[in-house]
């Protein structure tokens, strides 16, 4: 009988459970409890290893295990985390908006539609196995829908498209649209313009998984919406992603390549306002400005018996400071817009913001015109 392949899961849970000093940043104390708690998980052997980190005010847990996805093992671990940093660190310390990640009060299996964002992918590891893992603040899952394209599916981007005999079978992309919770698989390149069609629309239509035209799973995104699981505005969605690359894949290159032109992306202030998505070093992952403009950080990582190698801090590379350059022009552009739609976001994604009580002050003071 032939031995069953043992297979590495990796997963990405976030949440933003409370901030130093508005919205910007986390506190030192916060990511020190989420590594002791993990740690005891790994020593317990619940997961075989973890890396904590940040972008803006989200936690981030990577953690690799055995499992499979959506374990309540692992998703509970995640949940006790983010809970045990919101009682003895975040309330005690009185952070910004405690817990707001936390829409429920107790753990029911699985952490999807309970506020944290997740992002999982299982696979039989290469003789070489690099992933990259993606976390943005200030933002929405639909950001990840134009790098997503450029990557699996443009050849201006992506020269494996093109010369590449592996890649040029396409790719498979999974689209959830956020409102009806259904989801369509379209292939590339025969499907490209109505793929584009669909995530085009990026408040409503969002990339959730992508697979190689053979099946071979190459990336996987969150897809929370928190305003649409709590009916209002309790902070943008800021969401994470996970991409394999290399031999027969994109390469990490070209991943990453998509993101040297900053992109608008909804989010920004009161998560009500369109701006630039600013790729950044781990150590420059914090908005102030405006609450932003909107940041992803980009760690690189070998998944070696799943153990984690690394990081790599991809977008510390000077090779994007224009990038980030051009990123606070059009902040500064967008900026000077003010109220005005399009810095402001359209009527449906201010639905869910304050906004509405402000208008409905107003509804009794229309007069209809003679």
């Amino acid at each position: 009988m032939a031995k069953q392949a043992v297979k590495t899961t990796v997963s990405v849970i976030k949440a933003d459970v409370g901030s130093l000093a508005g919205h910007h940043t986390v506190h030192p104390d916060q990511l020190e409890l989420a590594r002791k708690n993990l740690e005891a998980a790994k020593k317990k052997g619940l997961i075989h290893d973890y890396h904590v980190f940040h972008a803006g005010d989200d936690i981030e847990l990577l953690m690799t295990h055995r499992k499979g996805v959506d374990n309540p093992d692992i998703h509970k671990l995640a949940w006790d985390t983010f809970t045990d940093i919101t009682q003895n660190v975040s309330r005690k310390l009185k952070l910004y908006a405690a817990g707001q990640d936390l829409l429920v009060e107790a753990f029911s299996g699985n952490v999807k539609g309970m506020g944290p964002g997740v992002a999982e992918i299982e696979f039989e590891e290469r003789p070489s196995d690099p992933i990259i893992v993606f976390a943005a603040d200030k933002t929405e899952p639909g950001a990840w829908n134009l790098p997503l394209y450029k990557i699996f599916a443009d050849p201006f981007n992506t020269a494996g498209l093109v010369i590449d005999p592996v890649l040029q079978g396409g790719f498979r992309f999974q689209v959830l649209d956020v409102r009806e919770n259904r989801s369509v698989t379209l292939k590339c390149p025969e499907e490209a313009y109505a793929l584009l069609a669909l995530i085009g629309t990026t408040g409503r239509y969002v990339i959730s998984r992508i697979y190689r035209h053979d099946g071979f799973w190459a990336a996987v995104a969150s897809t929370t919406r928190l305003s649409l699981i709590k009916g209002s505005y309790v902070g943008k969605d800021d969401p994470v992603l996970i991409v394999r690359a290399q031999h027969g894949l994109p390469a990490v290159g070209e991943v990453l390549e998509p993101f040297s032109r900053p992109h608008l992306v909804a989010g920004w202030m009161r998560g009500s306002h369109t701006g630039p998505m600013m790729p950044v070093s781990q150590k420059d992952a914090v908005c102030s400005r405006f609450d932003g403009p909107p940041r992803v950080v980009a760690l690189g990582f070998q998944v070696a018996n799943s153990q984690l190698v690394g990081p790599a801090d991809l977008f510390a590379d000077p090779g994007f400071d224009r990038a980030r350059k051009i990123a606070n022009e059009i902040a500064d552009y967008m900026r000077a817009q003010g109220p005005f739609e399009p810095h402001r976001l359209g009527p449906e994604e201010m639905e869910y913001t304050t906004l509405p009580k402000v208008m409905a002050a107003l509804k009794d003071r229309w007069a209809k015109e003679k």
